[in-house]
């Protein structure tokens, strides 16, 4: 399973949380059982920075291991409420039936 989050912060903002990602976001999604591959991205426009973040799954209940039972939630941590200009209420997930 795919899921995705996206996020937006502000320019000035955006190389601290890149940071915040790696170092607190990384580690937390990498604790957990049945992660297979993440991918953080980053797209800067010119007032505000886009964080998408797909992470790839190898169960529906690895997903909410991580995310909760609702997994279609967004997970969210203390420090995103200094960085981020909306919170996103839901994250958007997708079936994989093809991988080359």
């Amino acid at each position: 399973m795919m899921r995705l989050w996206h996020g937006k912060v502000a320019i000035e903002k955006a190389d601290e949380y890149e940071k915040f990602m790696i170092e607190r976001a990384a580690p937390d999604y990498g604790s957990v059982d049945g992660l297979l591959k993440t991918y953080f991205q980053r797209r800067d426009e010119d007032r505000a920075a886009h964080f998408l973040l797909v992470t790839i799954w190898d169960s529906l209940d690895a997903i909410k291991k991580f995310a909760g039972s609702e997994p279609e939630l967004a997970k969210y941590y203390p420090e995103d409420d200094s960085f981020l200009l909306e919170k996103e209420k839901y994250v958007q997930m997708y079936e994989i039936f093809y991988d080359n």
